[in-house]
C-alpha cells in the first residue's frame, strides 16, 4: 500500500453498490472533535443545532446552526468543539462514482475533475448564499427519502445528488488553488499518523517524516492546526477507540491496546475526560 493510500480515510460509506449514507452526529456527545483528514468521497456537513468549529484547509471558522459545508474529494477538513457549546449536524457522504459512469459527457466534464481535485466547489453556504435555499431543499429531501426508503428511493437519491452538484458547480470558482508546500507536508504527517497511531509514536519519529527537528516540528504543527501534536494524536486515538467501542465486541483492554494506549487506567481516565463517560458506559449508551 502506498503512503498516500494509507493516509486518507478509507472507511466505506453505505452499501458496496450504493455508496451513500447520512450520519447524525453531535460534538462532543459522540466525539470531542473530528481530526483533520480527507477522503476520495464527497462530504457535506449540515449543522442542525448549536455551534462549533470547522477547519477547511488551513482556515478555521465558526460553524452556526443552518450552515452547510461542502468538502470535495481531497480537501483537508476537520471539526471541533467550542468550549461549553454543542454542535448537532448531519454528515452526508457519497462516492463520486455513484453519480455516473465513465462513458458520458457529465463524467468527463464534471465528475472526473471533481474526483481528481480539478474542480472547486464552495466550501461554506450560509443563509445569504445565492444557492443556499436550493441546496437546503435538496438536503431535506435526501433526509426524507433516505429515511422512508420506498421502492426506487436509490433513484431519487441519485437524482437529488446530481441536482445538488449542478447547483454547486454553477457557483464554482473553477480550478482550486494549488496546495502549498506546508499543506502537502501536513497531509504527509496526517497520513503517517493514520497508518501508525496504534504504535508508540514519539515526536522525533514524526518530525523525521518532515525532515526537521522535533522542536521546529512542534511549533510548525501548532501553527498549522492550532493543536499540539501530542494533543492531536491523543484525540485521534480516542476517536478511533470510540468507533471501535461502537462497532465491535472487542474488550475495552483490546480496544485500548489497538488504539495506542498501553496503560488501561490512563485510557479510562483520558476517555472519560473527553467523552464524559467511561469506555464501558459509552458502549452501553
Amino acid at each position: 500500500m502506498s503512503d498516500t493510500a494509507s493516509l486518507q480515510e478509507n472507511k466505506r460509506h453505505g452499501e458496496k453498490w450504493f455508496p451513500f449514507d447520512i450520519y447524525p452526529c453531535t460534538i462532543p456527545k459522540d466525539f470531542p472533535q473530528v481530526a483533520l483528514h480527507w477522503q476520495n468521497s464527497v462530504e457535506l456537513v449540515f449543522v442542525k443545532k448549536g455551534m462549533g468549529t470547522v477547519q477547511v484547509g488551513l482556515e478555521s471558522m465558526t460553524a452556526m446552526a443552518g450552515d452547510i459545508f461542502v468538502f470535495a474529494p481531497g480537501v483537508l477538513h476537520g471539526l471541533g468543539q467550542i468550549p461549553g457549546e454543542t454542535m448537532e449536524y448531519e454528515n452526508i457522504i457519497y462516492e463520486v462514482d455513484l453519480l455516473g459512469g465513465s462513458g458520458d459527457l457529465c463524467y468527463r466534464r464534471y465528475l472526473l475533475p471533481l474526483q481528481s481535485g480539478r474542480l472547486s466547489l464552495p466550501h461554506r453556504l450560509t443563509r445569504g448564499h445565492p444557492c443556499y435555499c436550493t441546496v437546503l431543499e435538496c438536503l431535506c429531501r435526501l433526509e426524507t427519502v433516505n429515511r422512508d426508503r420506498v421502492l426506487g428511493y436509490e433513484l431519487q437519491i441519485k437524482g437529488l445528488l446530481l441536482c445538488l452538484l449542478s447547483v454547486l458547480v454553477a457557483q464554482s470558482d473553477g480550478l482550486p488553488p494549488s496546495e502549498n508546500a506546508d499543506t502537502r507536508r501536513l497531509k504527509t504527517v496526517l497520513q503517517y499518523v493514520t497508518a501508525h497511531f496504534a504504535d508508540n509514536l514519539p515526536v522525533a519519529e514524526v518530525a523525521a517524516v518532515c525532515q526537521c527537528s522535533p522542536s521546529h516540528f512542534m511549533r510548525w504543527f501548532k501553527q498549522m492546526t492550532g493543536q499540539r501534536f501530542t494533543e492531536y494524536l491523543n484525540i485521534y486515538r480516542l476517536n478511533a477507540a470510540a468507533e471501535a467501542l461502537r462497532t465491535t465486541d472487542d474488550t475495552v483492554l483490546t480496544v485500548a491496546e489497538r488504539c495506542g494506549f498501553k496503560n488501561l487506567s490512563y485510557f479510562n481516565r483520558a476517555f472519560k475526560a473527553s467523552f464524559g463517560l467511561t469506555p464501558r458506559e459509552y458502549r452501553l449508551r
